[in-house]
């Protein structure tokens, strides 16, 4: 008996069942389907360059033809693959740079430069901390 889980490709055998990558992350994202004019907000739980699954609570169905606006790549055109609870597949019409989703939006940082203000929401240091300053638990 197989068992396929969902938002993974991989069998009980093991073997990859999708030729393309996705990397996983947490992003948000602006969703309309085509012929409404409402925006929905929608988590990003993985990305490739031919598609995305998203979470939210959008109304959605399969087939339906959508325009996604990701962040530092702009909007794209897909159609949804799959729909279950509040997840979906979106197969995008033509393939984006996935890896530049990951990227900082170069205004995020010119901002906070300009407003004197820096935001440190979700946001590594530029350097490792130094061992000699760890605390030892």
């Amino acid at each position: 008996m197989a068992r396929v889980e969902v938002g993974d490709a991989t069998t009980m055998t093991g073997v990859e069942t999708r030729s393309v990558t996705r990397d996983s992350l947490f992003l948000l994202a602006n969703v309309r389907v085509e012929k409404q004019s409402d925006q929905h907000r929608v988590r990003v739980r993985n990305l490739s360059d031919g598609g995305m699954m998203g979470e939210g609570t959008i109304k959605i169905n399969r087939g339906n033809r959508v325009e996604v606006e990701l962040r530092t790549v702009g909007k794209v055109m897909g159609s949804v693959a799959w729909v279950q609870d509040q997840r979906f597949g979106i197969a995008f019409d033509e393939e984006i740079d996935s890896q530049s989703a990951r990227a900082p939006s170069s205004s995020d940082g010119d901002e906070a430069e300009r407003s004197g203000s820096l935001s440190y929401a979700h946001r590594a240091p530029s350097t490792p901390p130094s061992p000699d300053n760890l605390r030892k638990i």
